[in-house]
């Protein structure tokens, strides 16, 4: 098992170091956006107020169920898993060309992706109530994922982890939503 995730964790790095490594100008204006976008869940929180004010009743259900998603999934990412690990951020290389993608490095640990929890809870929890919205939905949070590894602030399994984290909460949620 161990040796498993030394190879793991080498991919990993190998990843994270292939994106860092490779110049994307105009990419890297649009991530860092996007990335600015996501903090505190401005995109969601944004995406949830559309959803409500223009999509009837059925808009205003997935707007809850993805918000009320957001929340156990930002819950468990920040306040539990973060805390328990202590898996350090990537060493940026303050190369003037590539730090134009960077975005404020975070203090707390990398592992798991608070923004990928966030978003994939959102677009899971919302996308159960109007499938219409899911594929477009699922593929924002996708890019929100890439993004924080394209700015440096995360390697590609905090981010599957984080997705992780953010679709099961959504399955969580809309269970317990459907009880009531």
């Amino acid at each position: 098992m161990r040796e498993w995730l030394t190879e793991a964790k080498t991919v990993d790095t190998a990843l994270y170091a292939a994106v860092a490594g490779t110049e994307t100008p105009r990419l890297d204006v649009a991530m860092r956006r996007l990335s600015r976008a996501a903090d505190d869940s401005k995109l969601w929180f944004g995406a949830a107020a559309a959803m409500a004010l223009l999509g009837g009743p059925d808009g205003r259900r997935a707007a809850r169920n993805g918000l009320v998603s957001l929340g156990i999934a930002s819950a468990f990412a920040n306040l539990v898993a973060k805390p328990l690990t202590t898996r350090r951020r990537p060493e940026r290389e303050e190369l003037e060309v590539l730090a134009r993608r960077h975005v404020p490095m975070p203090v707390s640990s990398s592992f798991p992706s608070g923004h990928a929890a966030t978003a994939f809870a959102f677009a899971t929890g919302a996308g159960q109530v109007q499938p219409a919205l899911s594929a477009p939905l699922r593929a924002l949070a996708t890019l929100v994922g890439y993004s924080r590894v394209h700015t440096g602030v995360h390697y590609p399994a905090d981010v599957l982890a984080g997705a992780f984290i953010g679709v099961s909460a959504a399955e969580l949620s809309n269970r317990l939503l459907e009880r009531r």
